[in-house]
This record gives structure tokens, sequence and C-alpha cells, in this order.
């Protein structure tokens, strides 16, 4: 088995413009937390996000893209998202190896990574009420900024059908 490397933000913004598909990238210090992100919302319009990795018992894996401030509920949120029990989070091997990604850049671009479609997006819908969605581009010294409809769109142009559910408290 050959081992594909995980696609560069090049790669992403060239699969993006190849969409026709209008894209916005501000380069900015690494961030870790959203806490250390929080000092970009001025510069950065739209919504910002925060992404959790998580896997059910029977290694299925999700990644839910939520709000920020949002809060996942994780005793709960299987019940919403359709995993076979409770949650946990993915171990950050899982995460390069499926979204090419390290911890602290995930992002719901990762889906171009996931060519065997290992991973299930999932999206808040209270963040798909925003415009513009706001996520990192592989890495997590920049933001990109995206409508939230081409978001979809893109997904979808990886091979993902991403589910938009209520996850959040």
């Amino acid at each position: 088995m050959t081992e594909n490397k995980p696609k560069t933000r090049q790669d992403l913004f060239a699969f993006l413009d190849g969409l026709g598909i209008a894209h916005n990238t501000k380069d900015h210090a690494p961030v870790f937390t959203v806490a250390e992100s929080v000092a970009l919302r001025d510069e950065i319009p739209g919504g910002h996000t925060k992404n959790l990795f998580v896997k059910d018992k029977k290694d299925q894996y999700f990644l839910l893209t939520v709000e920020e401030n949002a809060v996942v509920d994780l005793k709960q949120v299987h019940t919403i998202i359709g995993a076979s029990g409770r949650v946990s989070f993915g171990k950050p091997e899982k995460l390069m190896e499926y979204l090419g990604v390290i911890p602290g850049a995930v992002t719901a671009f990762g889906a171009i990574n996931d060519t065997g479609n290992n991973v299930t997006f999932v999206l808040d819908a209270d963040l798909m009420h925003d415009d513009i969605v706001n996520c990192h581009p592989l890495s997590n010294d920049a933001t990109t900024s995206i409508g939230s409809a081409d978001l979809i769109r893109f997904m979808e142009a990886t091979g993902h059908k991403p589910l938009v559910l209520k996850v959040t408290s």
C-alpha cells in the first residue's frame, strides 16, 4: 500500500479554483486553540470554526465542524450523528492518515485528503447560517474564508456528502 502524501494548501486552493469557488486566505502566526485565534476576529469576518475529530466504538470516524464558541455534548452527540454508541476523540495518527493534518490544524478542508471516505463530515446547522465560514487551509498558520454553500460544494466534490445537523447545545 503506497502512502499518499497529504495535499498542501496550494493543492487545496487549486482544487477550489478548479471548482470556481471564491476563497480568501489570511496568513497569521500558528494557532492551536480557539482561544489563541480570537485575536483574529476583527480581521476576518464570518463564522469561525472549531473541529472535533471523534470516533465511535466501531471505529467510524466523524469530523464535527461547529462555531468556535458552540458547546457539543460528547455524551449525547452520537444520537444525532448516527454513531454506534458514544464517541471519543480520534487519535492524532488517524487524523494525519485520514485528513492529512495535525492536532491544532483540524479543518473541514481535510476532506480533500480523505480519499478513502473514512470520515463522515458533520457541519453544524447553526454554523451554516453564516454566509462565510472560516477554516484552516490544512495548516494552522492561516485562515481561509469560503461561502458556507461553497464549503458543502467543496466537500461534495471530494466525494463526501456532509451532514448538516444541529449538534450543538
